[in-house]
């Protein structure tokens, strides 16, 4: 913060109730003239020393951009080297859980009590996502440091460990993706959960696949990851700017897989793979609508209202296994486990681990950029089965024994 220059002290002299005081004036950051009192001038100059420092430090906060504008401010120097999809999640998670809760004040006014108590809504949220928020105000802040809009960054011991711990979602079963197969076949989610289970994409990956990079009438049919699905207000936007470089891939694809796609491409009349109605990717709602046929056919137990008599009234269902949805015959309630769409891919790189798939095909496969990734969810896969354990250690102790 730039320092006012002092001028030479100019004061004068004057008697209140008998008593002779030292007296001079400064403007304060309204620029209204303020006089000021003391015994000597010694004392009088160190009381204007002082209030000069107030009046300086409140025209710097008075300066100082609000939260709100400063992070668009932040947003927009970062739009220049981040990719779309990752601008679009900050920005989500800037404007509800950053400017939501301190947009008005200035940044200079900002303090760590402050920001922690802004963090106590996203301590309900995941941890990932409680961590990712503390992230952003730790880059947010320190650029603000960096470049003196703020003179203290009130983050530096912000804790990034909180929210609430997710529980690891394990591969499905052989069985389990059977009949979560069976209970969608001929369902909207069905070819999109042909596709994580058998080519393992990620579901911005599925839902930007178009037909031109399905190759179907080759010796050895497979597709090739090029786009990627996002949605900004809920409208479909597809990027051929991938997650990562490693994300760029061509997928061998098994009978089963290309013998549905076959089928699938057989009767479409879209561009894409999964597709809405009218032939275009899918918004997020729409997704979201998708998913239900699988959520649906779960006994897991849910709400949902329903108006009576011009009341919204709760209903909460317990479904059991075998049993029909009471309001649509249709739907069998036949998966007694939950479903995720990222559970899929997991499925998939699962199955190529305990086929003894080498850890870099692994690797690519799956798009993974770093082989940390890999080698942390090959080590908890091949590791997590006592028989393979003891195959591998017998194996060991059989060459020690034969030295």
């Amino acid at each position: 913060m730039a320092k006012r220059k002092r001028a030479i002290p100019q004061y004068g002299t004057v008697e209140l109730n008998g008593i002779e005081y030292y007296r001079t004036r400064i403007q304060d950051a309204d620029g209204k003239l303020v006089a000021l009192y003391a015994r000597t001038p010694e004392e009088l100059y160190d009381k204007e020393l002082e209030a000069l420092e107030q009046i300086d430090n409140a025209t710097f906060r008075r300066k100082s951009p609000t939260v709100a504008e400063y992070c668009e401010k932040w947003l927009l120097m970062q739009s220049v080297h981040i990719r779309a999809t990752t601008l679009t999640d900050y920005t989500s998670k800037i404007q509800r859980h950053i400017i939501k809760e301190l947009g008005q004040k200035r940044m200079a006014d900002v303090t760590l009590d402050d920001i922690q108590l802004a963090l106590v809504p996203v301590s309900q949220k995941s941890a990932s996502v409680y961590k990712s928020v503390v992230i952003l105000y730790k880059s947010i802040f320190r650029a603000a440091k960096e470049s003196h809009v703020i003179d203290e960054n009130p983050t530096i011991y912000l804790d990034s460990k909180g929210g609430v711990p997710q529980e690891e979602r394990q591969a499905l079963t052989d069985e389990q993706a059977e009949r979560l197969l069976d209970a969608i076949r001929g369902l909207p989610p069905y070819v999109f959960a042909m596709i994580g289970l058998y080519a393992g994409l990620r579901r911005e990956e599925i839902l930007a696949l178009q037909w031109d990079s399905v190759y179907l009438d080759t010796d050895t049919p497979y597709l090739t990851v090029r786009r990627a699905w996002h949605t900004e207000h809920n409208r479909p936007v597809i990027l051929t700017e991938l997650k990562t470089k490693a994300a760029e891939r061509n997928i061998p694809l098994p009978v089963c897989l290309a013998e549905c796609l076959k089928a699938a491409k057989a009767i479409s009349t879209s561009d894409y793979v999964v597709a809405n109605r009218d032939g275009e990717p899918l918004s997020y709602t729409q997704f979201k609508r998708l998913w239900q046929y699988i959520v649906t056919r779960t006994v897991k137990e849910r709400s949902y209202y329903r108006y009576e008599d011009g009341k919204r009234i709760k209903h909460t269902v317990t479904p059991v296994l075998g049993e029909k949805a009471a309001h649509n015959g249709r739907v069998v309630y036949s998966l007694d486990f939950e479903v995720t769409p990222h559970q899929l891919r997991h499925t998939y790189i699962t199955n190529l681990i305990h086929s003894s798939v080498d850890p870099k095909t692994v690797q690519y496969l799956a798009g993974h950029e770093s082989s940390k990734i890999t080698m942390d969810i090959y080590a908890k896969v091949k590791y997590n089965r006592p028989d393979q354990l003891v195959r591998t250690m017998g194996s060991a102790f059989a060459q020690w024994e034969a030295v």
